[in-house]
């Protein structure tokens, strides 16, 4: 079988390669370059990985010859169309927490280059001239910082600007207040943040809501001392207002690493001495790109092996609570299970998951049950992203619901499937022990403890003598060998399954033969990927 093939865009840490390991084939090409990117995304590839450079819009996914992932080793996704994406069916991930640590030590320098003149009393200095009277700037000490945006940079940033003995105020509407006192820092509303601080950072994502945030009437309220400094994103400063501000006086001036529009090499704002700029650094040190780069690549494997990637941004669930990531491969495996003792398509699923993981944002696990049916209808071409997509194609809707109780153990999830023929079936099961074991629990209403393996055989049929050694003998004539076997009734001579794990694939015509030989209901031979 050929390799999964990784389309390397730009330039990525050696680490990045290490972290795919050697069960890709990796290309590279010059993402930047237009006609290069396309050619090289239409020769066929299941994952890009990008930085900033490199734009995923809708005519590089449409382009795309089996593109599953779309990764960017950072943070932003300004450069990638994650509803064209979505529709596509392709997973988009970022690695939303390599560069948090370099982007507050960058604000936290451009805040202290701009309160001390860094910038132009080195060009003056390397100029020949010891313009030592002139650059005469403040301290931090005892001065306020307001934070707009107290997210994980912001936070980083606070309590490293603490250490300087600053009194730090922060505007953040979807931050609970416990929180921001935990961090010894106090909420305000953005006017009174921009009334009251002698330095301002800004952490904020750029949205429709958040673009021009800090403009022309945010600048008619702040003193015309302040230092006003933006590595988050371009455009959530104006720039043109900020522009007039620093004209006027009305302000003291401004650290920038980010531009409305990029690279950014000729702005009005780079007369001012006052203004000292970099060219989007926040994210350019050799640990963030090693994080960003090791991190996506990690994300990469998981997508293409069709697990789980909690960095994935177009997934619905977002991030995982580690409590729950067990359960999503139980979910699987119980999917995988209903699908094979199905008869017809299954055309609803229901999740119940009772017991401690009811605490929890659940909704996943619907996903996953989506995931196992459709396992073997759509081979290893279903995924979290675009099993969603997959069953509303087939008409297929999933529900999840959820009861603190379990009563025999501390979680059990149970799948119910309605077919199109009206049958109904239902599976539960748990996970035993700390190595978090699977265990199938019960059957439509009958209770087994059963581990999964690649291969079983369920066969339904009237309890009575004899059964159990005519389906041993039948199986041993075809060579396959048992592993293990279970037997469930409800009432001896009553309703009964027997369940095998064996351990080679039934072929179906063997199957039809044991059902015809020992009288059953049915029999389902289920192979679990």
């Amino acid at each position: 079988m050929s390799k999964p093939v990784v389309l390397i865009a730009e330039e990525l840490s050696p680490a990045t390669i290490d972290a795919l390991g050697p069960e890709f084939e990796v290309r590279h090409c010059d993402g930047a370059n237009r006609g290069e990117l396309l050619a090289a995304l239409a020769a066929g590839v299941d994952a890009v990985l990008i930085r900033s450079a490199t734009k995923m819009d809708a005519e590089a996914i449409a382009a795309s010859k089996g593109l599953k992932v779309i990764a960017r080793a950072g943070v932003g996704l300004d450069n990638v169309d994650v509803p064209a994406a979505t529709a596509a069916g392709v997973m988009v991930v970022n690695a939303p927490t390599s560069n948090i640590v370099s982007a507050a030590e960058l604000a936290i320098g451009l805040l202290i280059a701009s309160a001390r003149f860094i910038s132009p009393a080195h060009a003056a200095l390397r100029n020949g001239k010891w313009a030592r009277s002139k650059y005469t700037g403040v301290e931090l000490y005892e001065k306020t910082l307001g934070i707009v945006g107290l997210g994980r940079i912001g936070q980083l940033v606070a309590s490293r600007m603490q250490a300087f003995g600053m009194d730090v105020i922060a505007y953040d509407p979807y931050l609970p207040e416990a929180r921001a006192n935990h961090l010894g820092v106090k909420l305000v509303d953005l006017d009174n943040l921009l009334r009251t601080s002698d330095f301002i950072t800004v952490h904020l994502p750029k949205t429709k809501e958040t673009a021009g945030l800090i403009g022309t009437d945010a600048l008619t309220k702040v003193k015309p001392s302040v230092r006003i400094v933006n590595a988050a994103r371009g455009g959530v400063v104006d720039e043109e207002a900020l522009h007039v501000a620093l004209k006027e006086g009305r302000i003291g001036g401004a650290g920038l690493d980010v531009y409305s529009t990029e690279p950014c090499t000729d702005s009005p704002l780079f007369e001012f001495d006052s203004v000292v700029a970099t060219p989007h650094l926040g994210a350019s040190t050799d640990e963030a790109q090693e994080r960003a780069g090791i991190a996506v690549a990690v994300s990469v494997r998981k997508a293409l092996a069709g697990e789980l990637v909690p960095d994935a941004v177009n997934v619905k669930g977002g991030v995982i609570h580690k409590d729950l990531r067990p359960a999503l491969p139980l979910a699987e495996t119980l999917g995988q299970l209903i699908s094979g003792l199905a008869v017809g398509a299954i055309s609803d699923i229901e999740v119940e998951v009772c017991g401690e993981l009811a605490e929890l944002d659940c909704d996943i696990l619907a996903t996953s049950a989506i995931k196992g049916l459709l396992m073997h209808a759509v081979g290893d071409g279903v995924s979290y992203v675009n099993a969603p997509l997959l069953a509303k194609e087939r008409g297929l809707t999933a529900s999840v619901s959820k009861n603190a109780v379990s009563e025999l153990h501390r979680n059990v999830i149970t799948l119910t499937a309605t077919a199109t023929s009206g049958e109904r079936i239902t599976v539960s099961g748990t996970l035993i022990g700390l190595k978090r074991i699977t265990k199938l629990i019960s059957i439509n209403d009958l209770s087994i403890d059963v581990e999964p393996t690649n291969h079983m055989l369920f066969v339904s049929y009237a309890d009575r003598p004899g059964v159990v050694g005519a389906v041993g003998a039948l199986l041993g004539n075809a060579g396959i060998n048992i592993a293990g076997m279970q037997v469930a009734r409800v009432r001896p001579g009553g309703d009964a399954l027997m369940i095998l794990t064996v351990d080679e694939p039934i072929a179906q015509d063997v199957v039809d033969d044991l059902a015809s030989s020992v009288q059953a209901r049915s029999a389902h031979y289920v192979a679990l990927v």
